[in-house]
Parts: C-alpha cells; sequence; structure tokens
C-alpha cells in the first residue's frame, strides 16, 4: 500500500457523443450495453483505475458537469462511490459494464450523492445483472431500498413475467454503517470509513478504499477535519471536495440578501484555502479535486491556481468520465 502512483495524464474518458440508452425488453444482453464514445481507450481489466463520473456539487443539473459519482475498478471489479443523477448513464458512456458493479458505497443521504442508486440498480438488472450487489450507505439505506423496489414492483413483475429476467430483489443488499470503522471487505479491496463533518448531516462519513495496487480515499462532504486527515494518512490518492470562494464571494457582492448563504457553506464543506493543506497534512501521494462547487464559470486552471497553495505534488482538476489514474 505504502509505494506511492505518479500522475498519469493518459487515459482521459471524454468528448464523442454515444447514442441514448438502449430500449429495454427484447434486447440481446450485448444490445442493453451501450457502446462506449468513439476513439476513447477502455479501462484496463487489470489494476487498480479511477474515473470520476460526476464531478459537480449540489443537487442542481448543469450541462458541463454531472453531478457527483466515482468508479474505482479493481481488476475489472466496479466500486461505485455516489450516486448523483445521471451515474447510470455514466458508467455507460464511461465504458465500463453495469454488470460489473459489485457494491455501491453512498458517503450521506443528501440527494446529490443518492439519488440514483436506485436507477444504478434497475439498469444493471437490464443489462444483464447476475449476482448481488450491496449498497453500503449510513442509516436510511433499508428504507430507501425497500421503496425504490416497492414504487417499481409493477414494471419488476412485469419484466420478470414477459423477459424471464431474474427477480432483482434477490440480487439487492442494503447494509448500514454508523461510526468508525472497516465497513466492507472482499478479495480485492478493504473500506473503512471515518465520520467527516458536514452538518447539519451527522451520518457523514469520508472512505478509504485499500487494495494491493495503493490506497484511494474519498473525503465526502467535509470541511477539513483531523479524522479525515487521519484516515487519509499515505494514502496514495485523495479525492477531495472543494468549495471555490472567490467566486461565492462574487456572488454574495451581487445579493446582499444572502446573509447565511457563506455561513452555511463554511460550515460544511472545504474551501480552495483549504484544500491544500488537508492534503499537506494527510501526506497524499496525489491530490484530485472533485465535487466542484462554485458561483459562476471556473475554469481548470483557475481551480488549480486557487487551490494549490504549498501542495507541489501532482494536482488534478477532476473532469466527468476522466480516467484519473
Amino acid at each position: 500500500m505504502g509505494r506511492r502512483k505518479a500522475l498519469s495524464r493518459r487515459g482521459i474518458l471524454g468528448g464523442g457523443v454515444a447514442s441514448g440508452l438502449l430500449a429495454l425488453g427484447a434486447c440481446s444482453p450485448s444490445e442493453r450495453q451501450q457502446q462506449r464514445p468513439s476513439g476513447t481507450p477502455p479501462v484496463p481489466k487489470t489494476g487498480m483505475h479511477l474515473v470520476t463520473l460526476g464531478t459537480k456539487g449540489g443537487p442542481t443539473l448543469r450541462s458541463d458537469r454531472s453531478n457527483p459519482a466515482n468508479a474505482l475498478i479493481v481488476d475489472g471489479v466496479v466500486y461505485v462511490v455516489d450516486c448523483g443523477m445521471g451515474v447510470s448513464r455514466q458508467l455507460v458512456l464511461a465504458g465500463l459494464e453495469l454488470s460489473a458493479v459489485r457494491a455501491v458505497f453512498i458517503t450521506h443521504h443528501h440527494s446529490d450523492h443518492n439519488l440514483e442508486f436506485g436507477n444504478l440498480l434497475n439498469a444493471a438488472w437490464n443489462a444483464n445483472l447476475t449476482h448481488r450487489i450491496g449498497f453500503h450507505a449510513p442509516p436510511g439505506m433499508k428504507d430507501m431500498l425497500a421503496g425504490y423496489l416497492a414504487m417499481n414492483r409493477f414494471d419488476i413483475d412485469l419484466r420478470i413475467a414477459d423477459q424471464g429476467l431474474p427477480d432483482p430483489r434477490g440480487l439487492a443488499e442494503a447494509r448500514e454503517f454508523a461510526g468508525d470503522g472497516e465497513v466492507y471487505r472482499d478479495e480485492l479491496v478493504r473500506v473503512t470509513a471515518a465520520r467527516n463533518n458536514h452538518p447539519p448531516v451527522t451520518e457523514s462519513y469520508a472512505l478509504r478504499f485499500d487494495t494491493r495496487y495503493g490506497s484511494v480515499v474519498f473525503s465526502g462532504d467535509t470541511t477539513p477535519f483531523d479524522a479525515v486527515v487521519r484516515l487519509a494518512q499515505g494514502a496514495d490518492w485523495l479525492v477531495h471536495e472543494v468549495l471555490h470562494l472567490p467566486s461565492l464571494d462574487k456572488l454574495l457582492a451581487a445579493q446582499p440578501t444572502e446573509t447565511r448563504l457563506k455561513e452555511h457553506l463554511l460550515a460544511s464543506h472545504t474551501t480552495n484555502e483549504q484544500v491544500a493543506n488537508v492534503a499537506l497534512e494527510a501526506k497524499a501521494g496525489n491530490l484530485v479535486l472533485t465535487h466542484l462547487v462554485s458561483f459562476g464559470p471556473v475554469t481548470d486552471a483557475e481551480w488549480e491556481r486557487s487551490c494549490r497553495g504549498a501542495w507541489r505534488s501532482p494536482l488534478v482538476v477532476a473532469a466527468d468520465l476522466r480516467q484519473v489514474f
């Protein structure tokens, strides 16, 4: 775990136009799995790789960035971290098979992080899923999964009878965690959680994935927080949220009635002025900026300039569908 990996600029997964999701029904399994954009290299089937599927923070929709979601791929097995709106399509556009998803992790129950967990299950089910997917999340996940399956009972029962699909209610399992410690382990990864600081949400977590290829920490939504720094000690990759303070100040100058917005955001997020110090304290190998929160357009160059601080190691401004390593 200890060997740090140098930043790779290869394998940018972006650009291109893919057709919409294929209609479900009498399609063959190969037809159900949408083709990836032409000209983009596939994610290797061996090793550890990160694709930042959605990189915008918050529940609103924009055309330039999708909502929060990440895919960590270990020897061809896909682990999804957060399920913002659009995660299923982003997985397909990244060339990742939905049926290769083994486990899903939700850092906290804000809608930009959990809204499409059920649709991901549904899409994988219609893309030849045969194994069980575990949905690992803070308390509330069991009720959410049961509610989603109940809401879609008509379609589920119809497709089982009409198409011979397996019952998805036997292919999904909700597993809740509360507090610090190991939350998942299989032959490829060990996942450890640490409660972060994202008020008013109390059950909000950072997650660390340790593999034989290295370690990756996802901060979740949080202010700079000692527990996250401890979790990320020596990690090869720290994937951290960030708030662009200059654009917020510009907005507030134009809208002086927003008297509590800055106070709220600073109490629950990490600013561009703070994020480098988190990575330095954690002694991380590489820093990846995602869950980008800004109030107006901010270029990648400006994100990097405003966030780098004293950080001199590799820094990546995440983009949708980018294979970071």
